[in-house]
């Protein structure tokens, strides 16, 4: 039994965990793609087809990627060490993944420009390796909470401080990105700051995801449990038949799937709009910072709502809110206190759409083991995880 001084430990040592992991995604997911359209390649028609080039390099990296995730879940249900299974990949993951985005907010010495070719080819061996290994710190990293309480409550009171961590991490990020582009840049470049300017946005990003992540490793403690053992490990050719044969894990998968399709364009497009359509790309941090403190209520409501109304009706109250968001964005048009209220009030419903379907992840492990007598707390959580935050990202970022 822990005291409640190492419980409060645990949940704030995986809260700034997730305050960093997210960190790090959002500046990958719509950061990154803004760096590259509007500094790296925007020189008229060979820039627009380097840009092609570039998607569809990470397009193809993310399909190569879910053949290989259930592989990576695998792997660390198969690991063990006197740190447990997870913490390893959660710090070492960490490390990798932090340098390698940290050299892809590069033009790698003009590469860029004097040999295209070269940097193509050094920027799909950079992105691999950074997607394999944030992966597996992603995988490692929400893998945990089956790990860290067999208890349902606990779970959703961890998970909950973790959404305030990552719905802070992921907001701020757009609360700090063009006062760090433009402090650094050499040249304001229209207020958009220049290549300088976003290495350093990128390097206080990667710094921060690697020391949270050294913090998770520092301040957590895995619970060791009969339950946790299992009395053979799962060979690569089981794989495909764990996930295939847990029919909770699929549909959930498949629903969220088409979801995050939807969800990831509006967002992504949102600093674009504040650029091109208002005129004004630093009023995009006001949005960000409104949605830092809105988030974090929406998050603490979680427990409370999902208790009285159910989880299920929490997501279909969550989802027809978004709807009436996207509804007030057709009549926005270049007003910004209704582009600002229809995007948070299309981001309050998101924190509480992903708990809920972190819970059914998180669950459906323990559904996994009743019913096939296999506990795979990584690869059962990495499936879903690896077509929510990757797969169909790409994907719909690519046909953008």
């Amino acid at each position: 039994m822990e005291n409640k001084g190492q419980v409060m430990t645990s949940r704030l040592s995986y809260a700034f965990g997730a305050f960093g992991h997210d960190m790090f995604y959002a500046t990958l997911s719509t950061y990154f793609i803004m760096f590259v359209t509007s500094h790296l390649f925007d020189n008229g028609a060979s820039g627009a087809k380097m840009i092609s080039y570039i998607t569809m390099i990470i397009m193809f990296l993310r399909f190569f990627e879910l053949v290989i995730d259930p592989f990576i879940g695998n792997t660390i249900d198969n690991t063990s060490t006197r740190w447990g299974n997870f913490k390893p990949w959660i710090v070492g993951g960490g490390l990798i993944s932090s340098v390698t985005i940290a050299i892809l907010f590069t033009n790698m010495g003009g590469l860029n420009t004097s040999n295209p070719l070269l940097y193509l080819i050094i920027f799909a061996v950079l992105y691999i390796t950074m997607d394999i290994f944030y992966s597996f710190k992603d995988v490692g990293f929400w893998s945990m909470i089956p790990a860290l309480s067999f208890d349902s409550r606990e779970r959703e009171k961890t998970a909950t401080f973790a959404r305030v961590g990552s719905n802070i991490g992921a907001n701020i990020v757009g609360v700090m990105v063009m006062p760090i582009v433009l402090m650094f840049s050499q040249v304001s470049n229209h207020g958009q700051g220049d290549n300088r300017g976003w290495f350093a946005f990128a390097m206080v990003v990667a710094t921060v995801s690697f020391v949270s992540a050294l913090i998770v490793g520092l301040g957590t403690k895995e619970k060791n449990s009969e339950l946790r053992k299992n009395k053979e490990k799962t060979s690569f050719s089981g794989v495909i038949k764990v996930l295939t044969r847990n029919d909770q894990l699929m549909w959930l998968s498949l629903t969220y799937a088409l979801y995050t399709s939807g969800m990831q364009i509006t967002n992504a497009l949102e600093l674009y709009y504040f650029t091109y359509i208002l005129g004004n790309a630093a009023q995009f941090s006001l949005l960000a910072s409104i949605n830092a403190v809105i988030g974090v209520f929406a998050v603490l409501a979680f427990p409370p709502m999902a208790q009285k109304f159910s989880r299920r009706n929490v997501f279909f109250i969550s989802i027809g809110i978004m709807l009436i968001a996207l509804i007030l964005f057709l009549f926005a048009g270049n007003s910004l206190p209704m582009v600002l209220a229809a995007a948070v009030l299309f981001y309050i419903p998101q924190p509480l759409i992903f708990l809920v379907v972190l819970m059914i992840i998180t669950d459906s492990v323990e559904y996994g083991q009743l019913k096939f007598g296999h506990r795979d707390e990584s690869l059962t959580s990495q499936f879903a995880r690896c077509w929510i935050k990757w797969v169909v990202p790409s994907l719909t970022g690519w046909l953008g």
